[in-house]
């Protein structure tokens, strides 16, 4: 599979002031894959070390913090070379070694012509502070400067479909803003995106498909993945109650299905409370598995500014998983059947379609008298987003909206074709992948 995140990958080699790098993401989100990918098309050679399955490793680290030292233990055990500039060191699930994860900063102080790349299930957790293991937490001291840091998604719909079908991937790739997309492609892509719901951007159910074209068995990875990741709440000594953490990856559905989608902690349980429940939260923030979004108290520059910390919404990484814990058929999904998850449903993929380009300026706008399902801050500007599940072009909060706001673009998400109608914008779902470059 083909990912947008290769080309950063290149940059990052590129760059004269490079430091170790730091790729986080969710569990089976494709992070081993494209390191090793990277090691292959943009270097002579590569080296990896699993510092969960070989735990041995460890030891390198944490007997010395001399760069040029680890380098040349590391090449006794693995019996290659690690070379400046042409070799690619990957150290996978770096976060179960603290020493490993400290000797970045010398690298980058001492060493900084070498290639390292880290990454880890759970490096988020370790990173914000939460993991707290019987190591003192002040032996965790790499500093935000020492590293580049990169969060790796699940497939975007982009890379889905250049996954499942490149030849339309090709027509989909060079649809220019405004353009008239013919029926017989629009109604292909909206094909398309409709397995995306179902199948989401796992790579190994996206693998799946390709291979087999089973429903049954993408439903049976999907469950195992949600195993996996129950499991991972439990795994580590945390400061946070696995059976919170549990709770509240249980609730997201229920949370999306109720009429406003607001988070409240009231529904976890009877007298449940923000005090008891936001390390949960920050838990599988930090983990990549729960998107949080903020309602805002204006829709005005910078949108960080105006953020309500009380009142969000809690949205699933992958809309395929969030389908599937939400046990829905996939028959309404394929069909133009209209069911009321089907909103909360097409809201995650157009937020996960969104992440990668607008990471931390996406909002909501909510009053007493006025919905708007997302706001993000392109640049300077603000922009109202509206999705809708089919072809309904009602919305009669958002139309208030720009009347009373006048933004320079308004945007709706449904399944109606590509096209301007007064202030706002109609982007087919399947283009939502594509916003940041065709807003």
């Amino acid at each position: 599979m083909e990912r947008r995140m290769m080309m950063e990958l290149k940059e990052w080699k590129n760059r004269k002031n490079r430091k170790p790098l730091l790729l986080k993401g969710v569990r089976q989100c494709g992070k081993t894959w494209l390191l090793k990918e990277a090691g292959k098309e943009l270097f002579d050679s590569c080296v990896y070390f699993n510092l969960d399955r070989e735990p041995d490793i460890a030891e390198v680290f944490s007997s010395t913090k001399n760069p040029a030292s680890i380098i040349k233990k590391l090449e006794l055990i693995t019996r290659k070379p690690i070379i400046p500039g042409k070799t690619l060191l990957i150290l996978d699930e770096i976060q179960e070694s603290r020493a490993a994860l400290n000797s970045l900063k010398y690298f980058k102080e001492e060493a900084p012509e070498y290639h390292i790349a880290a990454a880890g299930s759970l490096l988020g957790i370790f990173l914000s502070g939460i993991a707290d293991e019987s190591a003192s937490e002040t032996e965790l001291t790499v500093p935000v400067g020492a590293v580049d840091l990169l969060h790796l998604y699940p497939l975007s719909f982009p890379e889905f479909l250049n996954a499942v079908d490149k030849d339309l991937y090709e027509f989909y790739s060079k649809i220019e803003k405004g353009q008239h997309i013919e029926r017989i492609f629009h109604e292909h892509l909206n094909e398309i995106y409709n397995l995306y719901l179902i199948i989401g951007g796992m790579p190994e159910c996206v693998s799946s498909w390709i291979e087999n074209k089973d429903f049954d068995e993408i439903s049976r990875i999907q469950d195992a993945l949600i195993e996996a990741y129950e499991y991972d709440f439990t795994k580590y000594k945390s400061k946070v109650n696995p059976e919170k953490i549990l709770l509240v990856f249980r609730r997201i559905a229920s949370q999306l299905a109720k009429p406003n989608e607001k988070f409240m902690y009231g529904a976890l349980k009877k007298g449940a409370r923000a005090t008891e429940y936001e390390g949960a939260i920050e838990w599988l923030c930090s983990a990549g598995l729960v998107n949080r979004i903020y309602n805002i108290t204006k829709p005005e520059y910078p949108l960080k500014a105006y953020e309500d910390l009380a009142s969000f919404k809690l949205f699933l990484c992958d809309t395929g998983l969030l389908k599937h814990m939400a046990g829905l058929d996939n028959t309404p999904i394929l069909t133009k059947t209209s069911f009321q998850f089907k909103g909360p449903l097409s809201e995650n993929y157009v937020l996960q379609q969104l992440q990668e380009d607008f990471d931390g300026k996406i909002s909501y706008y909510s009053t007493k008298n006025m919905e708007i399902d997302f706001i993000i801050q392109n640049g300077a500007s603000i922009i109202p987003i509206e999705v809708k599940s089919e072809e309904d072009s009602s919305a009669p909060s958002f139309k208030r909206f720009i009347r009373e706001q006048n933004p320079e673009e308004a945007i709706r998400f449904s399944k109606m074709g590509y096209l301007k109608n007064g202030a706002i914008t109609n982007m087919p779902l399947y283009l939502a992948g594509r916003a940041k470059e065709l807003i």
